[in-house]
């Protein structure tokens, strides 16, 4: 009897130890594909050039537009709505929230190094740029983990050739 006890609690325990690992991937798959998403929405907003500045030879960017365009990336790539909040087929359950999203326009001088304590973040741009950080929190399948949340930062620059 004691052996079968033993059997049932060591199965309890194995059963415990996969859903705690199945759990610890499919976090890392999220921090991954929502890093890869903040990178891509950095990256286009950072492309949103002022075509008006530009034909008098200034780089800068066009404020709403790269917003619109950063916002834009983020809800493709990670399926949200308007509200940044998940779509039904969403790898994500809760809201996005965008903390941080900053245009480094023409005014600076360059190379400028970006600096935010509350997120300790800091990146040097060689050129007018975008700044975003994101959070995004894993829904966690089996509720072995304790709540995971991850401040993702990005930032992208101007290309020009």
């Amino acid at each position: 009897m004691a052996k079968l006890v033993f059997g049932i609690l060591m199965t309890v325990v194995w059963w415990m130890f996969h859903a705690l690992q199945m759990d610890e991937e499919l976090a890392m798959n999220t921090v991954f594909d929502a890093k890869h998403a903040v990178n891509r929405a950095a990256h286009a907003a950072a492309q949103q050039v002022d075509r008006d500045k530009l034909e008098i030879g200034v780089l800068s960017l066009d404020r709403e537009q790269a917003e619109a365009a950063a916002l834009t990336y983020l809800r493709e790539n990670l399926r949200l709505d308007a509200e940044l909040n998940p779509l039904p087929g969403s790898f994500l359950r809760n809201r996005v929230l965008v903390e941080q999203f900053a245009v480094l326009g023409e005014e600076l001088a360059y190379p400028f190094t970006y600096r935010n304590e509350a997120f300790d973040y800091e990146v040097t741009l060689d050129r007018p740029g975008v700044v975003l950080i994101v959070r995004v929190a894993f829904p966690r399948l089996f509720g072995v983990l304790a709540p995971v949340e991850w401040d993702l930062k990005g930032s992208a620059e101007m290309v020009y050739d």
